[in-house]
């Protein structure tokens, strides 16, 4: 098919003709979703500010639309440096015809590689070499993308649960307060969420809850 050819190019690469290029642009754009959850920060970011709104009790507010793009907008906080890496060496080498798409997708890969490993346990990692029965890695950086993905998907699951947990510890302790007080004063008929949820509330604007939340988040990803 004249549509889709390929021929060789200098340097003993292999030059697609534009109908494969547009065949792959597309595809990688169906992709792009799944990548952008699972392959950088933004799984733990999602799950810890869910597990905040649900610590406070708030069900609605802040709502939900907001969660996800507050989410996104620190992901490309944190993988600012990835992704200007990424656009180093491949993007702008694509652009100026110095790198066919198969090389550029070769160095992107790199920094994205790196990223995942500095965040993935060695013993989730192991769990996956050990799964699929791969013989054992002389180094990490040897670990296919078929391992280190899942691997990496896993450890920000327990990093995100783990942070998460350290945010329930204070409001779960209001909840109590508030609970055992109204048991003394005999007031069984008043929810104790009434009571408790513009406490924790106010507890939250008082420390600066925001700040420290998003802060404590950001420095996770760093090592």
């Amino acid at each position: 098919m004249p549509a889709l050819t390929a021929s060789p190019a200098p340097g003993g690469g292999t030059e697609y003709s534009l109908s494969i290029q547009t065949l792959l642009f597309m595809t990688v754009l169906v992709f792009l979703p799944a990548l952008l959850l699972m392959m950088t920060a933004f799984t733990r970011i999602i799950i810890v500010l869910s597990l905040l709104k649900q610590a406070l009790g708030s069900t609605q507010m802040p709502p939900s639309q907001v969660m996800v793009g507050l989410a996104l907008f620190l992901t490309f906080f944190v993988m600012a440096p990835v992704f200007q890496q990424i656009n180093t060496e491949a993007l702008q080498p694509l652009n100026d015809n110095k790198i066919d798409l198969v090389q550029a997708m070769a160095k992107a890969e790199g920094p994205l590689r790196n990223f995942m490993l500095s965040q993935t346990r060695p013993d989730d990692l192991a769990l996956f070499v050990k799964l699929s029965g791969h013989k054992a890695l002389e180094k990490p950086s040897d670990t296919p993308l078929s391992l280190l993905v899942p691997a990496f998907i896993t450890s920000e699951l327990k990093t995100g649960f783990q942070i998460g947990f350290l945010i329930f510890i204070p409001f779960v302790i209001i909840d109590l307060v508030v609970a055992a007080v109204l048991m003394s004063l005999g007031m069984m008929m008043l929810s104790p969420v009434t009571v408790s949820f513009p406490l924790k509330l106010m507890l939250f604007v008082l420390v600066d809850g925001w700040d420290l939340v998003i802060g404590s988040l950001v420095q996770s990803f760093v090592h």
